[in-house]
């Protein structure tokens, strides 16, 4: 659990994810002009950053901002590789960790200790330290601090409604600021097809202006994928893509219509029912466009990982979907990825239903022989996903069997339950956004929660950890997006970093009004939810 005195009770009131350790010490220090010291010019320039965005300048000979290598930092005895410790005294601030992510991550704690000095309780700026050049005044402190798991991050729908390069920029920073280190871009589904793919041009040339009820599209070239990459690699976040197959395909199969087997484009579509479009695994054309898209995906892509959806195919024999896993984990591993997919990749049929061996039985020797030999076999039934393998964990509501064969065969799962982390769902039967489907998804629904309690005998070592989902069905700008990520977002990137002991509801929700006085400064939008004390 996390330790803290309690002199250290303003300080562990501003930490947003809760962390491992609070020290406080004597002294108060005023950043309002600091010098940034860091390995390296990049990260001496973010570090300045995220500090001058919370009201510091930086200058030659001001109070020292150290960052530093320490093997040593962190928690004791601590080998987590984004561990970190920050030390604030009279005299300056040290981060210290092994890695650069663990320096980032202090200062990002530092950040909102800043933040802290500037809001009261309630968010509202202290008088006299909401103006330019007013004290920054930071009580001295030593955090020390880990995350829980590896996986924290955010599944963004970009096809529903289209959010441009820049829209995704200020998302990286918004991931960041809470310490999160993944974001899963969801890039083609039924309404538009939103990344440039070289071998495949017909894709965007085709289908990327679609978007549900006829809203503008739009899509990522190629290089502003890679800009976008990088953009987020200095931060210490991954971006992973998601081309979803073999269901929520109408895209692609208006783009190339012999992709059906009437050999005809299929209409573009602007609504929001799913299910209903599928490829066909005998078909000559298809493999081939597997290999060109996941391929070309996988060369463009900077991180490990390429998602291959596997969700809600609700028009397809469990046979059939069984040998687009393997082949798509087949296609993926070879170009030198690991493979991520829905948890329908586990053998899970959609829903409520039990779960299905997809390659046993009579019918699983036709189609691709690379397929049929594909499926790793563990138990009564093959377990369709190889070692390695990421499954993406949303509908709590399928037999567990499945998924603890998948993680006996050597899968690892992150956990995005739909009924608390999916932040698209309303917050209340009022809201006049988002969808309901799921659930009615509070603040208090999206932080009381124990990510290796979801499915009943799986081990938390077959976790990689947690991530929040938002689909764009009814969001149609930042404004939109961020009223609904905001405050929830904060409370899922507690539950992937934080210890269960350390989480407790009453301090998180003063720590989210003092937070909430940031993103007033910041021009955010966020829901003012009941269950705070704004």
């Amino acid at each position: 659990m996390t330790t803290v005195s309690s002199g250290a009770a303003v300080v562990a009131d501003a930490i947003i994810p809760v962390p491992v350790q609070v020290q406080p010490g004597e002294g108060v220090l005023d950043l309002r002009t600091v010098t940034v010291d860091a390995p390296d010019a990049v990260t001496a320039r973010l570090a300045a950053e995220l500090l001058t965005s919370a009201g510091a300048s930086v200058a030659d000979g001001a109070v020292p901002v150290t960052l530093t290598s320490d093997a040593a930092a962190g928690p004791e005895g601590s080998q987590n590789p984004e561990r970190y410790t920050l030390t604030v005294t009279a005299d300056g601030v040290t981060v210290a960790a092994p890695e650069r992510s663990g320096l980032l991550h202090g200062v990002r704690t530092l950040r909102q200790l800043v933040n802290a000095g500037r809001f009261g309780a309630d968010g509202d700026a202290v008088e006299g330290r909401g103006e330019p050049g007013a004290p920054l005044e930071v009580r001295a402190v030593v955090v020390r601090d880990e995350p829980r798991f590896g996986w924290r991050g955010l599944s963004f729908d970009i096809v529903r409604h289209w959010f441009g390069p820049a829209d995704l920029r200020a998302v990286v920073d918004l991931v960041g600021s809470y310490k999160m280190n993944r974001l899963h871009l969801h890039l083609s589904d039924d309404q538009g097809w939103r990344l440039e793919i070289p071998s495949r041009p017909a894709l965007t040339e085709k289908s990327s202006q679609g978007a549900v009820s006829g809203a503008t599209g739009g899509f990522l070239t190629a290089d502003e994928y890679r800009e976008l990459q990088e953009y987020a690699a200095e931060r210490e976040i991954v971006i992973v893509p998601e081309i979803d197959v073999p269901g929520h395909v109408n895209a692609a199969t208006h783009a190339y219509g012999e992709l059906m087997p009437s050999g005809e484009p299929t209409d573009s579509y602007d609504g929001i029912e799913v299910g209903f479009s599928k490829l066909h695994f005998d078909l000559p054309t298809t493999e081939p466009f597997l290999r060109d898209v996941f391929t070309d995906v996988a060369r463009m892509t900077l991180g490990p990982w390429v998602h291959f959806g596997g969700d809600e195919v609700l028009v397809m024999q469990p046979e059939e979907f069984g040998r687009f896993v393997v082949l798509c984990q087949q296609i993926i591993t070879g170009a030198g990825k690991t493979p991520v997919a829905w948890q329908e990749a586990a053998g899970s049929a959609h829903g409520d239903q039990a779960a299905v061996a997809a390659l046993a039985g009579s019918e699983a020797g036709s189609g691709s022989e690379a397929a049929d030999d594909g499926a790793v076999a563990h138990g009564e039934a093959p377990a369709l996903v190889e070692p390695g393998t990421v499954l993406q964990y949303w509908d709590t509501r399928p037999d567990p069997a499945p998924f603890l064969r998948a993680a006996q065969a050597g899968a690892k799962f992150v956990m995005s339950p739909a009924d608390k982390a999916y932040l698209d769902m309303k917050y209340t039967p009022e809201h006049p956004l988002g969808q309901q489907w799921a659930a009615f998804v509070e603040l208090h629904d999206s932080y009381d929660w124990d990510p290796a309690t979801l499915i009943e005998g799986l081990p938390e070592s077959a976790i990689e950890g947690v991530s929040a989902a938002v689909w764009t069905e009814t969001l149609l700008n930042r404004d939109d997006l961020f009223s609904m990520l905001l405050p929830r977002l904060a409370a899922v990137a507690e539950a992937a970093w934080s210890q269960p002991g350390a989480k407790d509801w009453e301090s998180f929700r003063g720590r989210i009004a003092v937070e909430a006085g940031a993103w007033r400064r910041d021009g955010a939008s966020y829901h003012p939810t009941p269950q705070i004390d704004w």
